[in-house]
């Protein structure tokens, strides 16, 4: 698989396992697919940094996690995003995307 494709995938699981532990105060059953999303997340971004060098892997991937985590606990959990938090998010997707093309 490419390894820029196993990278979002590793951060898409990174929004599982920070979704799960918000869902984790609710009940503790989260704990569960918290570790297995961690796991996957980290077996992913291992298996990624064979071949993307590891600065530029673990900042696509905490940027990936860090948008995606923002964007859910706006639309999952209602928490409130003001305009300067949308641009702020902008602009940490357009660093992945350039690190991307440089990469």
């Amino acid at each position: 698989m490419d390894p820029w494709v196993t990278l979002v995938a590793a951060g898409v699981f990174e929004v599982g396992f920070t979704t799960c532990l918000k869902l984790e105060e609710r009940s503790k059953w989260f704990i569960v697919p918290f570790l297995i999303c961690a796991g996957i997340s980290f077996t992913l971004l291992s298996e990624a940094m064979e071949t993307i060098p590891l600065g530029t892997a673990y900042a696509v991937w905490t940027g990936i996690g860090a948008v995606g985590t923002v964007l859910v606990g706006a639309l999952a959990f209602g928490e409130r995003l003001k305009p300067a938090t949308l641009g702020l998010l902008g602009v940490v997707v357009a660093m992945i995307i350039g690190l991307k093309v440089l990469g």
